[in-house]
């Protein structure tokens, strides 16, 4: 029996049949997928927020942002002035959307490795006969690393999760799903100090030098923390997989792909001496743009450098990590395409760019309605107000350090379901959590890896991050009618597995007093 046919089976059971977690998670679908298309759903929120605003403004909301002293009230959005702002700012909210750019440039260089055949030829010479379970480790534990690419990770992990898990007879959808959760949840875990971290250990300092002027935090400050929680959020996402998701991704029948589908290959084929030289020139390829980069990087004035002269998140590196990563797809597919004879001519390549980009144009519609949602919220200032007045409620409780941390820890969560954006979040609670841990003996590197989890976890079932739209996107190419729904009835499972034992980690660490990083200890003392 196939695969499909036996998903087919499986999706005929009668919910009396499943065990409680499964009809659970039916049901998570069947009412999420009851919700309006996306597009709808998120131009209603951004009515929703507009008539919110003015109730909350003429009551006279507002709060202290500790940050800038300054007080936050909430904006009216049906004020004259402010619908002038919305209408004028409608074009430019949706092309300085930060997915969209990403989306775009990334996509075309992916467009012409998938569209020449070095994609599908990679994974079936590095992922197939391998164990099917092996799988969501490995697209997990990669998805966690690739923070290192910032936010181009997700354009990256998403479809090839779905590719990586296909080529080895899984449900791709299920791939898309672990590969966002672990890049998304696993956003602060990674192998290596990138831009996340220094835009982090600044605002931590300067939050620390509220009470003691000289403290300062490192970007390397969370290290050791980070590295280890690459692997225990990789196995957080691979045990519920396995043990739940699996089953539930079986019960989903798939539509029938498209015969033009550029991921529909055979992975039982090996690979022939046609594609077995083009990975020896792919590969040849991939050597050389690292060691370009590396030597144009190398000279302290280099453009790929900050002022400084380093790689902070100001760099021509960090800052152009997307448009890095498109031309290097770009480039290896192009040698890829030649040496197989996959690209014949020159106009072959445009071809493969404007190709691969149709299955996402609805995303991109997707977009629109999404980033005008986004504008309003943030130009309410709903959001901005919500996480003061949450971190001042958790200041002004009298207890010990584990109960504030664990407060600390759920107040982060819940922020981080309203502002998807690791650092404006980050920058608003900063301010409040730093100095109020500090005077409770708890060092601020402590308080930034807490607040990595607890940001990080729950971004995947919030609705409001872009990349939600993303992954929807993404699943809609193996099955149309896959809506909200079916994002939640398995992000949520997910979300939950890392919040807690990615917590646990957490809380034995702080316990152990193991430093967080070099130099980094998780206690304070004053004086």
């Amino acid at each position: 029996m196939s695969r499909n046919a036996a998903a087919t089976d499986t999706a005929k059971k009668k919910p009396a049949e499943l065990d409680w977690l499964m009809r659970l998670l039916v049901i998570i679908e069947k009412a999420g997928n009851k919700l309006p298309h996306p597009f709808w759903l998120f131009l209603s929120l951004a009515v929703v927020v507009m008539v919110l605003s003015t109730i909350f403004s003429a009551v006279g909301l507002e709060a202290v942002n500790p940050a800038t002293d300054k007080t936050v009230s909430v904006t009216n959005l049906f004020s004259t002035e402010s619908l002038r702002e919305i209408v004028a700012g409608a074009t430019n909210n949706f092309v300085t959307f930060p997915p969209l750019g990403l989306v775009l440039i990334v996509l075309i260089g992916v467009a012409v490795a998938e569209q020449s055949g070095l994609i599908p030829a990679m994974l079936r010479g590095t992922i197939a006969g391998a164990s099917p379970k092996w799988i969501t480790f490995i697209v997990a534990l990669a998805g966690t690393a690739s923070s290192i690419a910032s936010d181009a990770s997700y354009m990256i992990m998403i479809p090839l999760g779905g590719l990586a898990f296909k080529a080895v007879g899984r449900n791709p959808l299920l791939g898309c799903l672990v590969a966002y959760a672990a890049t998304s949840g696993g956003y602060s875990a990674a192998p290596m100090v990138n831009s996340l971290d220094t835009i982090l250990g600044g605002l931590s300092t300067s939050a620390a030098q509220i009470i003691d002027p000289d403290y300062v935090v490192s970007p390397i400050a969370n290290f050791y923390f980070n590295f280890v929680s690459m692997f225990v959020v990789a196995a957080a996402v691979t045990l519920v997989t396995e043990l739940l998701l699996s089953k539930r991704a079986d019960q989903i029948e798939l539509d029938e792909p498209d015969e033009n589908d550029p991921d529909n290959f055979d992975v039982k084929m090996a690979l022939d001496a046609n594609e077995k030289r083009g990975m020896v020139f792919a590969v040849l390829s991939i050597v050389a743009c690292a060691a370009l980069l590396f030597f144009l990087a190398l000279p302290q004035d280099s453009f790929l450098r900050d002022e400084a002269g380093g790689f902070g998140p100001e760099s021509g590196l960090m800052a152009g990590i997307a448009a890095i990563i498109g031309f290097g797809f770009f480039i290896v597919g192009i040698v890829y395409g030649y040496a197989t004879g996959s690209i014949k001519k020159t106009s072959d390549i445009p071809d493969m760019m404007g190709k691969g980009l149709l299955p996402f144009v609805p995303v991109i519609v997707l977009f629109f309605a999404a980033s005008q949602f986004l504008a309003l919220f943030k130009m309410s200032n709903l959001g901005e107000i919500l996480a003061i007045r949450g971190a001042e409620f958790f200041g002004s409780l009298d207890t010990g350090p584990f109960v504030i941390l664990l407060g600390g820890w759920l107040l982060v969560a819940l922020g981080a379901m309203f502002l998807t954006s690791g650092s404006g979040l980050w920058t608003l609670m900063a301010p409040v959590l730093v100095p109020m841990f500090m005077l409770l003996s708890i060092a601020p590197e402590t308080t930034q890896a807490l607040y990595r989890i607890g940001d990080s976890t729950t971004n995947i079932i919030s609705p409001m991050s872009p990349y939600f739209v993303v992954v929807l996107g993404f699943i809609q190419r193996y099955k149309r009618d896959a809506g909200i729904g079916t994002v939640l009835s398995f992000t949520i499972p997910l979300s939950f597995a890392m919040f807690i034992l990615w917590g646990l980690l957490f809380f034995i660490w702080w316990a152990t007093g193991i430093p967080w990083g070099p130099g980094a200890a998780t206690s304070y003392h004053m004086g």
